[in-house]
């Protein structure tokens, strides 16, 4: 039996059931560019704590107003004036948060736009996939505030950019937007418009997928890049093992055997 997700006990996310499986979840502090508090952070725990119970298939990650995220709410952390044990603690839940996203196996299809800017880039490389729009800008503004990121963009933005880049972003403060950030792999997909309306058809689709193939790719690949080459090789063997012979499965192979399931064509 599914579990129920209560909307009405988030506030700073706008959680919404869409459809179909599909659930949108909106940071909702536009006022504040959507910069992540700690209470924030605690919001995405819960949520993405109960998403792979909750039959949801795939989220549609977005930000309130015309900034995705901004990153961490420095005011906060002014005002907190934490001990470095403290706010090692913060950074841990951080890495919570991010660590059910990136792991949970549940689709997440980030719409991104306007700032996307030191922990709200961390936030977006914890999505599978991001869609951006021509207001879109990426930036890890750390170096310059007298930080440091803490909240995984050591691992998911280099992962994306390659060391050098993400050194260089931290450095100099190097803003990447438009098709630059693109290519250099802060975002899979460029529209023109609405980046949700984008991420939303990305959403449905995948949520059409069985969702022990989509937490498999959701979840292994994240995993094995973590192991060794041969480790990884072995892990994979499994993971097919289980899902390439799910029962769920046989209807659409017998679908692509008697030549009645949609083929793989090129886009012309």
């Amino acid at each position: 039996m599914p579990l129920s997700i209560d909307t009405a006990r988030f506030i700073n996310l706008k959680v919404e059931d869409l459809g179909d499986g599909v659930w949108g979840v909106a940071l909702n502090r536009a006022a504040k560019r959507n910069a992540l508090d700690i209470e924030t952070i605690e919001e995405l725990v819960d949520f993405f704590s109960i998403a792979p119970r909750a039959d949801v298939r795939a989220v549609v990650l977005a930000g309130a107003g015309d900034h995705f995220c901004a990153g961490l709410d420095l005011i906060e952390h002014h005002d907190e004036d934490r001990s470095p044990a403290d706010f090692m603690h913060v950074c841990l839940r951080w890495h919570e948060a991010f660590n059910k996203m990136e792991y949970g196996g549940v689709p997440i299809i980030a719409a991104l736009q306007g700032a996307v800017v030191g922990g709200g880039l961390e936030l977006a490389s914890s999505a599978h996939v991001r869609v951006m729009n021509e207001t879109t800008y990426f930036a890890l503004p750390e170096g310059q505030r007298g930080l440091f990121t803490g909240g995984g963009a050591t691992i998911r933005v280099t992962d994306l950019v390659g060391k050098s880049r993400m050194i260089d972003m931290m450095l100099t403060g190097r803003v990447y937007q438009g098709d630059e950030a693109m290519d250099v792999g802060l975002a899979q997909y460029i529209v023109k418009g609405s980046s949700y309306d984008a991420a939303l058809e990305l959403a449905r689709k995948a949520a059409q997928n069985l969702p022990l193939s989509n937490f498999a790719i959701c979840s292994a690949v994240s995993h094995m890049q973590n192991m060794s080459a041969m480790d990884a090789a072995y892990a994979e063997a499994v993971v097919a093992g289980v899902v390439n012979t799910q029962p769920d499965a046989r209807a659409r192979l017998a679908a692509f055997a008697d030549k009645t399931a949609a083929r793989v064509r090129r886009n012309d």
